[in-house]
C-alpha cells in the first residue's frame, strides 16, 4: 500500500513538473510574440506542444502559434516592400503555414463545449485577414513554378483552392465568386503532372477543365496521367475529346493513330486520318498517316497515290519515300509469288522493282541508320534486277549487320 502511495506521489510530482514546464514554455512564447522577437523559436515551441494529443484542443497554444507565424509573415513582407534582403521562398511558405494554422485552430473552435455550444472566437478576424493575403498563395505558386520547384508550388496552389471547401471561408463562397479558381486549378494540375504524381494531377482536374485558355493542355495532362495509371478507356477518351476540340493541337492526332495501330484497329485509325484530311486536305501529318495506314492495310496503289501527293507538297519527309518504295516493292513481291508467270508478267514485276528502287535509295540516304527498313528490300531489288555492283555492296553490308 505504501509502495502504491509512493508511486502515485511520484507520478503526481512528475505531472506537476510537466505542467509547470509547459506553462513556462507557453509564457515564453507569448512574450516572444508580444515583442516580435525569436518568432521562429516561438513557432517551433508551440508546434512541439501541439504534437502532444493532450494539447491539440488548446486554443491558447493555437493562438500563440498563429500570431508567431503571422508576425514572421508581416516582418518578411515589410522587408520585401522596403527592398531589403529576405528569403522570398520563406515568405510564401509562411503564408501557406498561416492558412494551415488558422484552419487547425478553426477546427478546434468548432468543437462544442460542455453545453453543446460552439464559440467561434477567432474565425471572423482570421478569415478577413487571410482573405486579403490569399492571392499571395497564387503568386507564390507561380513563383515556384518559374523556379521549377513544383512540389512547393503545388502546396501553395492546393491551399489556395482548398479555401473554397472549408468552413473558415464559407461566407466568401469562393467556388462561385472567385473567377481565378479554374486558372489556379490548372497550374496545380500542371505541377502534379510535372511531378508525375497522378493523385495530385487529378485532384483539381474538374475545376481546371473550366479554364478554357488551357483546355487543350489540360486534356493532354489528363491523357498522359491516365496512360501512366494504365487507364486505357480514359486515356482514349481524352485523346478523342482533345482531337475533336482542337484537331490542330499536335498532341492528340499522332497518339490516337498510334493507339489504334497498336490495337490493330486500322479502320478506326483511318477514320481519324480522314477526319483530319477533311479539315486540311494538304496537311503533311495527315497525309503521311494515311499513307502509312494504307501501306499496312495492303492497299499499295492507294498508298502510292497519297505518297505522291505528299511528296509534291513536302519532299523532305523520309517516311514518305519509304512508304512509296515499299508499296511498289510489295506489289512486285505479291506478283512474284505466282510460279507460273508469262514473260510479260515477269517484266511487269521488274518494272515495279525499278519503281521502288529510287524511293528506297532516297530513304536510305535520308535515314542511313534505319537498315532494318531499307536493307532487305534493296537487297531483293538489286538481286532481281541483276545489279551486280549494288548487290555486292548491300550483300556485304547485310552480312556485317548479322554479325
Amino acid at each position: 500500500m505504501k509502495r502504491l502511495i509512493l508511486m502515485i506521489g511520484v507520478c503526481l510530482s512528475f505531472f506537476c513538473v510537466t505542467v509547470s514546464a509547459q506553462k513556462k514554455e507557453i509564457a515564453t512564447a507569448m512574450d516572444q510574440v508580444k515583442k516580435g522577437q525569436n518568432l521562429s523559436q516561438a513557432q517551433a515551441s508551440m508546434e512541439k506542444l501541439l504534437k502532444d494529443s493532450a494539447n491539440q484542443d488548446n486554443k491558447k497554444i493555437w493562438a500563440i502559434l498563429y500570431e508567431a507565424v503571422r508576425k514572421q509573415y508581416e516582418q518578411g513582407n515589410e522587408k520585401l516592400y522596403l527592398k531589403q534582403s529576405y528569403d522570398t521562398a520563406n515568405l510564401f511558405n509562411l503564408a501557406r503555414q498561416l492558412f494551415v494554422v488558422a484552419q487547425g485552430m478553426d477546427s478546434v473552435e468548432m468543437i462544442p463545449d460542455r453545453k453543446g455550444k460552439v464559440k467561434l472566437e477567432y474565425r471572423k478576424a482570421h478569415a478577413e485577414y487571410l482573405d486579403v493575403i490569399r492571392p499571395n498563395l497564387y503568386s507564390g505558386g507561380l513563383w515556384f513554378v518559374r523556379k521549377q520547384k513544383y512540389d512547393q508550388a503545388y502546396m501553395l496552389l492546393d491551399q489556395y483552392l482548398h479555401c473554397a471547401s472549408i468552413p473558415l471561408f464559407k461566407k466568401y463562397s469562393y467556388r462561385q465568386n472567385d473567377k481565378l479558381m479554374p486558372t489556379v486549378a490548372y497550374w496545380a494540375v500542371y505541377c502534379g503532372y510535372k511531378l508525375k504524381n497522378p493523385k495530385a494531377t487529378l485532384h483539381h482536374s474538374y475545376e481546371a477543365l473550366k479554364d478554357t485558355v488551357h483546355y487543350n493542355y489540360m486534356l493532354q495532362y489528363l491523357a498522359e496521367t491516365y496512360k501512366l495509371e494504365n487507364d486505357t478507356a480514359r486515356y482514349l477518351n481524352s485523346l478523342k475529346e482533345g482531337f475533336e476540340h482542337a484537331p490542330d493541337f499536335p498532341f492528340y492526332f499522332p497518339r490516337l493513330i498510334e493507339y489504334y495501330v497498336s490495337e490493330n484497329q486500322l479502320d478506326s485509325a483511318m477514320v481519324v486520318a480522314n477526319k483530319g484530311l477533311a479539315m486540311k486536305p494538304d496537311d503533311p501529318t495527315y497525309l503521311l498517316a494515311k499513307s502509312s495506314l494504307l501501306l499496312n492495310q495492303g492497299k499499295n496503289l492507294e498508298c502510292v497515290a497519297v505518297s505522291e501527293k505528299l511528296i509534291q507538297r513536302q519532299d523532305t519527309i523520309p517516311d514518305t519515300y519509304l512508304n512509296m518504295g515499299l508499296a511498289y516493292f510489295n506489289i512486285a513481291i505479291e506478283m512474284d509469288k505466282n510460279t507460273l508467270l508469262s514473260r510479260k508478267k515477269q517484266q511487269e514485276i521488274k518494272e515495279y522493282y525499278r519503281k521502288a528502287q529510287p524511293y528506297l535509295e532516297t530513304y536510305r540516304t535520308l535515314e542511313p541508320k534505319e537498315t532494318s527498313k531499307w536493307a532487305l528490300p534493296l537487297y531483293t531489288i538489286y538481286l532481281n534486277l541483276n545489279m551486280g555492283k549494288e548487290f555486292d555492296e548491300i550483300d556485304k553490308l547485310m552480312k556485317t549487320i548479322k554479325k
